[in-house]
């Protein structure tokens, strides 16, 4: 059984790689080149030239307008394509800066607030990477920078005396309850 080939793909193909004339000097050509935040468009005379231009767009253009209201500013909130992904943002940025991520869930409190144990004016709340690990940190961040990577429990260190435990999942006893300052970490009795 033999198959034709469609030599129509093969000049499709050519012509994509056609070079386009450098923007910048007008004497090179813009050449598909690798780095580390993947392939773009750059002048074949680097580094006389230093032109580059993104293959991919992830400025925060707008993939779609969701008809809903900014909760902060009551402008309509757009659904965005950005450098980490997508994200929801308010339609009058930049005097609005709401953004939120379109897998937020509404959080759901179920213990006190935990006072920061380093600034002490702070509370530490739950907060996802943006590879969705989940870890915990002050609020006042960036002024104040404490994060630890288990739920926090309020209370004292009986050892050291920091004023944050957190909660560590074993799997023969259940919970156990240990200290939250880095140099401690004893389980608390």
């Amino acid at each position: 059984m033999s198959r034709k080939i469609d030599h129509q793909l093969f000049s499709a193909h050519e012509h994509a790689l056609e070079s386009e004339p450098c923007p910048q000097c007008d004497v090179g050509e813009l050449h598909i080149k690798n780095g580390k935040h993947g392939p773009f468009l750059g002048c074949n005379r680097y580094p006389e030239c230093d032109y580059i231009k993104p293959l991919h767009q992830n400025d925060g253009h707008i993939v779609k307008a969701l008809g809903v209201a900014c909760p902060e500013c009551g402008d309509e909130l757009l659904l965005r394509q950005g450098r980490y992904g997508m994200f929801i943002g308010c339609s009058a940025y930049p005097t609005c800066s709401f953004i939120e991520s379109p897998s937020a869930n509404p959080v759901v409190e179920t213990q006190d607030k935990v006072a920061c144990p380093e600034c002490g004016s702070g509370h530490i709340k739950e907060r996802k990477t943006r590879f969705g690990k989940v870890f915990y940190a002050c609020d006042n961040y960036p002024q104040c920078k404490f994060s630890i990577n288990r739920p926090p429990i309020a209370g004292q260190c009986q050892f050291c005396g920091f004023g944050l435990l957190m909660e560590k999942k074993s799997s023969p006893s259940g919970v156990i309850i240990e200290c939250a300052a880095r140099g401690c970490h004893k389980v608390q009795e």
